[in-house]
């Protein structure tokens, strides 16, 4: 086994970004570049609509790939339906072609998450039965009809749009992988198509090539839709030039786990309330876009992502491995433009910020959009939009706009205005070592640079208390079921940028396992709390993500662990505060309550990336 992604994610959490800029006239990335067409329509270095979609050539094709998912002795084939100006027919003019694939096209549904209420927690030996059920359909199979806004936006302004379904979803052929390596070559074999590499056919089984387009490819996408985008510009693909992924994976370990610790992506952003995707895993999720009529089918499929992504000890494993494209960067031949949302609890804020820091150690180009919302894009604004359209142009058209001399990261604050970095992390970050201190063994106590006093006890509230609602409020008030640690109020407004992590000398008193969670908040003059960030570990995994060794009841142990990733301003006079509890109800598995934890805080301390010093 590689070394632990705990090891992994720490040192990727404290590279210092390089300055390397395209200058502004450079060529595109990879082989050559376009060169922008005498019939292209540009203001201002962007393109404009000078096309009429209604005359628009829409085609419903199958792709043929290379894999076979069902087992059934036939290669898939993938179903796409695509729109191109009719100006490729009537002139003959060729275009570039900005490509969305997606498991959700249609037929979704069915499946039950899992159980995450336990009584204590599954790797101390007691697991529940997976129950599921069948679920009925959601609506009937629409007629053939291109979706969406992609071609009411990108048609008019002299590119294809091509819809994808994935394999084993909508009308493709096969069984959901769920971010493998057949997933990955089902998706890369409609580029290849493109490029005259694979074939394709029509509804009456008669092959069709692409000879419409100039082969330069444009990914988009979000969530799980960005998500296949990073997992085909790992293969390194001839044609896809550039990949806009939003909101998008890149390890899927990070996804449903945390440091060993089963955990969950949050459907609601605000941290409050229950979480429909509480026991989501990646069986549930194959179960979901296979659609009912595979189940069957398909079944080969989902028991093996049960089996092996185990549910018991959280491992990182073999399997997790590869649905990691962290490791495969290096076979990144596009540009890539990171979009991501700071409050994302969905797809953690992990997930851009170990991609980003991926794609800079193999100096892929590459830009970054940092909005103040949660999972999705940005909204609100018509910035985003045109450098968006900047980015195609440049990338898919040639279009020398001066994008890629501008500076990388643009990031939103929570006034709605965006500030542009150089990169980010903010160039001169630099971490700041906070310790814990304790004026005695259960009232609330301090962060600041030196620490110390008596160990301090709590006890896990499994179950019963909402993290966000119960356990943040009232810091200086004493809590049995977390600790809470403040700084003096901050002297100026502190810019927080990167990976916070936590280091806790802890021990678990009468259980052998427990879930750990730190909190860093910020808490306002007026009492109010902001929970700026947050991380989970699992005590077991102390070693490493992808081994668990039992606690001895009782002793103390070092707990190193990650906080997700975020970009906030700490305005003057507000304090930081640290929240440590156990359980985090609305993340982690649930046991009943009842679990006690003991901290050291003389030997503990929370680590903050910040610009300009604490």
């Amino acid at each position: 086994m590689r070394r632990s992604r705990r090891a992994v994610l720490f040192a990727l959490a404290v590279v210092l970004p390089l300055a390397v800029v395209i200058p502004a006239g450079a060529t595109p990335y990879a082989r050559g570049g376009p060169t922008p067409p005498p019939w292209l329509r540009l203001e201002n270095g962007v393109s404009v609509p000078q096309f009429d979609l209604a005359n628009a050539v829409e085609e419903t094709l199958f792709v043929q790939t290379t894999v076979d998912s069902d087992l059934d002795g036939v290669r898939d084939r993938v179903r796409v339906r695509l729109s191109r100006p009719g100006e490729t027919v009537s002139q003959g003019i060729k275009v570039p072609v900005i490509f969305e694939h997606s498991p959700y096209r249609y037929n979704t549904g069915g499946g039950e998450n899992h159980n995450v209420d336990y009584s204590v927690l599954p790797q101390e030996g007691l697991q529940p039965s997976a129950a599921r059920t069948d679920a009925t359909p959601i609506g009937a199979r629409p007629e053939p009809d291109l979706p969406g806004s992609l071609d009411n936006y990108w048609v008019p302004r002299g590119y294809a749009v091509v819809l994808g379904e994935s394999i084993g979803t909508g009308f493709s052929d096969g069984c959901p992988t769920v971010g493998d390596m057949k997933e990955t070559l089902g998706t890369k074999a409609v580029i290849d198509w493109l490029n005259g590499r694979a074939k394709a056919y029509n509804e009456a089984g008669e092959p069709v090539t692409a000879d419409w387009t100039t082969g330069d490819v444009g990914m988009v996408g979000t969530s799980y839709n960005g998500t296949l985008p990073n997992q085909v510009a790992t293969t390194g693909v001839e044609g896809l030039r550039t990949i806009v992924p939003t909101s998008a994976i890149a390890s899927w370990y990070d996804y449903y786990r945390a440091n060993g610790l089963v955990r969950a992506p949050h459907s609601n952003v605000s941290g409050l309330g229950e979480n429909s995707f509480q026991g989501e895993d990646l069986d549930v999720l194959a179960y979901y876009v296979e659609g009912p009529d595979r189940v069957e089918k398909c079944r080969h499929i989902t028991d093996a992502l049960l089996q092996y992504a185990d549910r018991t000890t959280g491992d990182y494993n073999a399997y997790w491995d590869e649905r990691d494209y962290l490791h495969r960067a290096r076979g990144i031949k596009a540009s890539v433009f990171v979009v991501h949302g700071l409050e994302d609890y969905n797809v953690m804020p992990t997930a851009y910020a170990s991609w980003w820091a991926q794609l800079e150690r193999y100096n892929v180009p590459r830009k970054l959009w940092l909005h103040k919302g949660g999972h999705g894009g940005p909204t609100g604004t018509s910035d985003y939009q045109v450098t968006l359209n900047r980015w195609m142009d440049y990338w898919l058209f040639g279009v020398r706009n001066g994008i890629m001399a501008e500076p990388r990261a643009d990031i939103q604050r929570p006034d709605g205005t965006y500030e542009k970095y150089a990169d980010w992390p903010v160039p001169g970050a630099r971490d700041a070592t906070l310790k814990l201190s304790s004026p005695n063994a259960t009232d609330p106590g301090g962060l600041a640079r030196s620490g110390g006093g008596p160990r301090q006890s709590f006890v896990d509230s499994g179950r019963t208390l909402d993290t966000d609602v119960s356990l943040v409020p009232n810091p200086a008030t004493a809590n049995p079921n977390r600790l809470a640690y403040l700084s003096a109020p901050l002297s100026k407004s502190t810019h927080l940028s990167g990976t916070p992590s936590v280091s806790l000398r802890a021990s678990v008193d009468n259980r052998y396992s427990a879930n750990l969670t730190g909190l860093l908040v910020d808490y306002a003059q007026d009492g109010s709390a902001t929970v700026v960030t947050r991380g989970w570990t699992d005590v077991q995994n102390r070693k490493g993500a992808d081994r668990s060794s039992p606690v001895v009841q009782g002793r103390e142990y070092t707990f190193d662990w990650p906080l997700e990733p975020d970009d906030y301003v700490f305005p003057a006079g507000h304090r930081i505060g640290l929240v440590v509890v156990s359980t985090d109800m609305n993340f982690t598995l649930r046991p009943s309550p009842g679990t006690q934890l003991t901290v050291n805080p003389g030997k503990s301390s929370v680590t903050l990336p910040v610009v300009g010093g604490l």
